[in-house]
């Protein structure tokens, strides 16, 4: 008998672990699920009798077979090369699987002509695992336990929704549509963010660069011609800076990094990261983004999961574990305490300050109606909208304002130094007639 270490969720959505000892993955498999829970990860504890057992009997087969000559060498790229899977393969993994599994192909043979297509390293080491784990008996959603860092808890409770219902081909489907969906907002966001990223690092280099090395010959020039008068209150404040930026430069690097120390510090604590995920849903302007962002994924990873069968309560413990920012985490689990008490989802959701009065009505109506995951789909794909909205109005705010913003600066700057060269001009002029 092996021993294997086990994650489970029980009927309320709670995580358990424990032990079991059993003849091997699928009996243990089989034996978890016998006492009520169900299995999201698994693994052979290293070390236990039965494994020293198999490696014992292995040993003297290697040794009969004996020479260089008769060993199979397997070179297998190491793990550290293969990199990461991209949200981009797992989607298009899992739109053609979908495609197969619709045409009627058995799973293992869909696995086997994906094997066979161009993919990434990291996602074809993927694809061997999964089709190890369900040729040794494991079900499709058991094989993919074993990648936790590629295909999360959403993803495996919808398979395993799918194979339950024998609707496995929809469920992937909503999936490949669901991260073609979030990936779509991901991007929009990023744009949106590229082009004040470059004007705000062209405003500091360029700043940089006028007060160390421009700023400081013009200074020479004015002390030699001007011979210490008094300059403008404008150029004498540029002139202080570049002094300052010259010769605290170290200083302000420092600085800087002690700032963003700081910074990464207080938000690897409980209550930093809380305050800081909070001042993300209040900023003016990015604040709406963010939380009508956070709505939109809140309803339609909750919306898919229902619609694919998974239990309320473990499929809020999903939703609350996929959700990164922890002031709107909290309020899904107000929710899922709530429910647990048999009580509805629109009171914690009117109560948590996060989710808007329209969302509230439309879940509540929602569950009235028994169409909740009809209606949190309908809630996300107006918040796509608003999100695509948001983004566009904030790319259209921001790129004016960093304009103006660069210009003041360098104009400043210009200013500073010319001042300067009109009275040296108007003092030359005076002198020549």
């Amino acid at each position: 008998m092996a021993k294997f270490q086990y994650i489970a969720l029980d009927g309320a959505g709670q995580e358990q672990r424990g032990t079991i000892e059993a003849g091997d993955r699928a009996a243990a498999i089989a034996a978890i699920r016998a006492n009520g829970l169900f299995p999201s990860a698994i693994g052979e504890v290293k070390g236990s009798a039965a494994s020293a057992a198999k490696k014992d009997a292995k040993a003297p087969k290697a040794e009969k077979k004996g020479g260089v000559g008769s060993k199979q060498i397997n070179i297998k790229l190491p793990k550290f090369l293969m990199g990461r899977v991209k949200q981009k393969d797992l989607t298009g993994f899992t739109r053609q699987l979908a495609t197969l599994v619709n045409a009627g192909l058995p799973l293992m043979r869909c696995i086997e002509v994906l094997k066979k297509q161009k993919m990434a390293p990291a996602m074809m080491d993927c694809l061997n695992g999964i089709s190890e784990g369900i040729s040794g008996g494991a079900t499709f959603s058991e094989a993919l336990t074993a990648y936790p860092k590629v295909f999360d808890n959403l993803y495996v409770n919808m398979v395993k929704a799918g194979e339950a219902g024998g609707v496995l081909e929809v469920v992937l489907n909503r999936l490949a549509e669901f991260a073609e969906k979030a990936q779509k907002i991901k991007n929009k966001v990023k744009g949106a963010m590229i082009y004040p990223s470059v004007v705000l690092v062209a405003a500091i280099g360029i700043t940089a660069f006028l007060l160390v090395a421009v700023i400081p010959k013009f200074q020479q020039v004015f002390n030699d011609i001007l011979g210490g008068q008094s300059l403008p209150a404008i150029t004498e404040f540029v002139m202080g800076l570049s002094d300052f930026v010259q010769h605290n430069g170290l200083q302000i690097f420092v600085g800087v990094v002690v700032l963003v120390v700081l910074y990464k510090m207080f938000g690897k604590t409980k209550f930093g990261a809380y305050q800081l995920d909070r001042m993300r849903i209040s900023i003016p302007i990015t604040g709406t983004l963010v939380k009508r962002t956070a709505i939109s994924q809140f309803s339609r990873t909750l919306g898919t999961l229902l619609s694919s069968g998974v239990p309320i309560l473990q499929a809020l413990v999903i939703v609350r574990d996929t959700t990164a920012n922890r002031v709107v985490r909290n309020a899904i689990q107000s929710v899922h305490d709530a429910v647990k008490e048999g009580e509805s989802m629109t009171d914690p959701l009117a109560s948590s300050g996060v989710f808007p009065p329209m969302v509230v009505s439309m879940v509540q109506v929602g569950e009235e109606t028994g169409q909740l995951p009809d209606m949190l789909t309908r809630i996300a794909n107006t918040y796509d909208d608003e999100v695509d909205n948001a983004v566009a109005g904030m790319t259209a705010a921001i790129e004016p304002a960093l304009i103006i913003f660069l210009a003041v600066v360098v104009g400043t700057i210009v200013i500073a130094m010319f001042l300067p060269m009109i009275k040296i001009i108007s003092s030359v002029s005076g002198g020549g007639t």
